[in-house]
């Protein structure tokens, strides 16, 4: 049969209480120097026997550095404890503030709406009047500003738009002027009215020098037939006058 499950309790036998304190204590020293060897590990171990006898191992720093240590470890989790502690409370507390406040916002809110006057008495309800005569004295002013602001504004465009006006009436005055002392010519005159001096008959120098018909005129037959020919070269434009010469 397999060994049983040893009951751990206090040794009623004082040598044997002795004996095993020993041991034990001799193996939990070795256990203790092993894993601060295997582990890279600071292992610091107090033991007091029952008659007030210190045992103590510590790894290569000495045995005040590691308590040290743990002095403020447990200092610091102990401050983060109670501070979440606080925190938690303080957020507790911020809550029921802050939600009482939202419902007396919405209170006052249906108030101002005129809803639920019933529970109110004469003086909250003057309170409330005075409070919507505050907010609508506020308003007003705030709408006065803005419209004071927009008038001003349209004002201005007003009269950047007077002084455009006027500058362009002064160059049209200008320009009537310039033309006043300076009249058109007869061509500009015939362009103004929209005839082309192409299409205007023209006096031909060669002919105007001439006073006879290149044809000899003998008679008064051939006479006639120097002025038609005359008439007929003054209606005619210049290169169609040529054309015919050449013929």
């Amino acid at each position: 049969m397999g060994r049983g499950r040893v009951q751990l309790k206090r040794i009623e036998n004082k040598i044997n209480r002795q004996v095993t304190f020993s041991k034990r204590r001799s193996g939990l020293l070795k256990k203790a120097h092993e894993i601060s060897v295997l582990c890279d590990a600071e292992v610091a171990l107090i033991v007091f026997s029952t008659k007030g006898k210190l045992f103590e191992y510590s790894t290569d720093s000495c045995m005040e550095k590691i308590l040290e240590r743990y002095e403020r470890y447990s200092y610091a989790e102990r401050r983060l404890i109670a501070n979440d502690n606080q925190s938690n409370g303080n957020w507790s507390l911020e809550h029921a503030k802050l939600k009482a406040r939202v419902e007396v916002l919405q209170k006052n809110h249906r108030h101002f709406m005129g809803e639920d006057l019933d529970s109110l008495t004469l003086k909250e309800l003057q309170n409330t009047e005075q409070q919507l005569d505050s907010a609508l004295k506020q308003i007003r002013a705030r709408k006065n500003q803005l419209m004071h602001e927009s008038i001003s504004e349209l004002q201005k465009k007003d009269k950047a738009l007077q002084e455009q006006n006027n500058m362009l009436a002064k160059k049209i005055k200008e320009k009537e002027k310039a033309q006043a002392q300076n009249p058109p010519s007869e061509q500009e005159q015939q362009y103004s009215h929209g005839v082309s001096p192409l299409l205007l008959p023209q006096p031909f120098p060669s002919l105007a020098m001439t006073t006879t018909c290149p044809y000899p005129s003998h008679s008064t037959r051939d006479k006639d037939v120097a002025a038609n020919y005359d008439r007929s070269a003054a209606l005619l434009l210049p290169w169609m006058l040529g054309h015919h010469l050449g013929d």
